[in-house]
């Protein structure tokens, strides 16, 4: 007899859902803008959760000064500065698996119905980088990343062919559910009719995420129990 396909696609964020990397992120990619355009600045307020890498690099070069038409030829040579820069960053750096994501992240991989990926704004390198150390890495059989497309709502479609090719089924609907704690991450699947799960571990609170009307929202997922129930209901 034929294993069951999986009938769950869970897509899980990552900087602010799986880990607190401690702004490792942010000073490797403002060392790459300066060595690439030759400018820099203040970060103040400026968020980088729930944008892709791409769209970063063009932010900041823009906002910092560099002519515009001098970012789009140079936003790849940016960015594998910046994975190298990134590398840096996590050898002398610390990243921190967010509460109760490895026990979540875990159990998800152990269900024969569920097919466990990432949907992120890093680079496909950048992402590695990031979650190799954690050990949590081998767990995902399928990802969009922001090297498929530099606008998040592309990547939720990407995420969906690449697991039809997996596994042989096309996910619709409420089979795909995507995780994350930006209101980008509670809304790139809504053209799609997705379940948005969001979690205030990243810069918005429980409050503001519960606003954009996402199917579920925790205050973190130290009760990965509930989390998971939620995930598969």
């Amino acid at each position: 007899m034929s294993e069951a396909l999986p009938s769950r696609l869970v897509l899980f964020d990552i900087d602010g859902t799986l880990i607190d990397g401690h702004g490792i992120g942010g000073r490797a990619v403002c060392r790459a803008v300066f060595e690439t355009y030759g400018v820099h600045g203040e970060l103040g307020d400026y968020s980088f959760h729930g944008w892709t890498d791409p769209a970063i690099v063009r932010d900041l070069a823009v906002l910092w000064g560099s002519p515009e038409d001098r970012v789009g030829p140079l936003v790849f040579e940016c960015l594998r500065r910046y994975t190298t820069h990134l590398q840096e960053e996590v050898t002398f750096g610390r990243i921190d698996v967010l509460p109760g994501v490895r026990e979540l992240v875990s159990a998800l991989a152990a269900e024969p119905q569920v097919l466990l990926g990432l949907l992120t704004g890093n680079v496909e390198v950048g992402a590695r980088t990031k979650l190799a150390p954690t050990g949590l890495w081998p767990l995902f059989a399928v990802a969009a990343y922001g090297s498929d497309s530099p606008r998040r709502s592309d990547l939720p479609a990407v995420a969906i062919a690449r697991a039809e090719y997996v596994c042989g089924h096309r996910f619709v609907g409420k089979e795909i559910v995507i995780i994350g704690d930006t209101p980008a991450d509670v809304a790139c699947g809504g053209h799609l009719g997705v379940k948005a799960v969001a979690v205030a571990t990243g810069r918005h609170s429980r409050e503001e995420l519960a606003a954009l009307g996402p199917d579920h929202v925790f205050a973190d997922l130290s009760d990965w129990r509930a989390a998971l129930a939620a995930i598969m209901a």
